[in-house]
């Protein structure tokens, strides 16, 4: 941790708090150098790992853009994708993997998706899960009638 101030690489930290997100911690810092102190703030990073091998950060606003495609036409809100999207990226958090597969990201959209609309949910599903014919769409169509 360098010093914002001076650059030293000396720093003491007087003080970590978890942060009003639950999901980071706030560290008061103090330069040995200095003495000048500064705040940080400590995030696990969340990647994906795709098919390919190719890691990339999380997004949550490409997990909000991909199923907004699913949703085009359905009375779902901005504020209910956002929520969607929260609710992947905290699900994802919480299992304590930092490196996720792709697969996996997919799997956490379509619980949440069912919950906020059953169409968009079948639409996201029938690519998701490729869907090769009629009978893969009547039997998920079935599984959403059991459900409810």
């Amino acid at each position: 941790m360098h010093c914002p101030y001076c650059r030293n690489t000396d720093t003491r930290v007087l003080d970590s708090r978890v942060a009003e997100d639950g999901l980071s911690i706030r560290r008061r810092r103090l330069c040995v150098a200095c003495q000048k102190r500064f705040s940080t703030l400590e995030q696990m990073q969340l990647v994906v790992v795709k098919r390919s091998g190719v890691v990339e950060p999380f997004s949550r606003e490409k997990v909000i853009a991909g199923v907004r495609k699913a949703c085009k036409g359905r009375p779902v809100t901005d504020t209910d994708l956002a929520r969607l999207g929260q609710q992947v990226e905290e699900g994802l958090r919480a299992s304590g993997v930092s490196e996720i597969p792709a697969q996996d990201v997919g799997v956490s959209i379509l619980g949440p998706l069912r919950k906020l609309d059953s169409v968009a949910y079948l639409r996201f599903a029938s690519v998701y899960r490729q869907f090769e014919s009629v009978d893969d769409f009547a039997l998920e169509i079935e599984r959403l009638r059991e459900a409810v």
